[in-house]
């Protein structure tokens, strides 16, 4: 039926979809503007966009560096959440390096690992920045199920600061 108009109809059906458009997004605009809350066409302040998703986090302790090996009784995995890169430069002796992205979730390669490895306690640290990705990355572990997850406050330069990331480790 749509192939039987000719050029004249098919100038009508544009020009009235152009007209009910702008009418519409003339009203929504109007709507909008006398509401008390209404949503900012060009937003005014910055706002964060790498944020993880809150409903896939659980919980987890921070500890300090002194505690790294010692949160618990048992084994203990020690998880570093930086970048390959700062993995490969330095690391605490015995981590296994799972980087944390704020934009994908936790490989379900990377959860097994860390679920079949047989450790009593996980102690996640990462780069120390605000926020910091070893707690976010303990928390995304948490959040799927592994338990006795921690996170070292100060990340990797604490660690480092309070020399704790050489052979010294007990």
């Amino acid at each position: 039926m749509m192939n039987s108009l000719n050029k004249r109809e098919w100038l009508v059906v544009l020009r009235d979809s152009v007209a009910l458009t702008a009418l519409c997004a003339a009203a929504a605009l109007l709507v909008n503007a006398v509401r008390p809350d209404g949503i900012p066409v060009i937003e005014k302040k910055e706002y964060q966009i790498y944020v993880p998703c809150p409903e896939t986090l659980g919980k987890a302790e921070g500890v300090s560096p002194s505690q790294l090996r010692s949160p618990g009784a048992g084994k203990v995995l020690i998880v570093d959440g930086r970048s390959r890169e700062a993995f490969d430069a330095w690391h605490v002796p015995g981590a296994v390096s799972i980087p944390f992205d704020y934009l994908m979730p936790v490989s379900a390669d990377d959860l097994n690992r860390v679920a079949s490895s047989g450790a009593a306690a996980v102690v996640v640290y990462g780069d120390g920045e605000d926020p910091d990705s070893g707690e976010e990355l303990a928390r995304e572990l948490a959040g799927n199920g592994i338990r006795n997850v921690r996170f070292v406050k100060g990340g990797a330069p604490a660690i480092q600061k309070a020399g704790k990331g050489g052979a010294g480790l007990e």
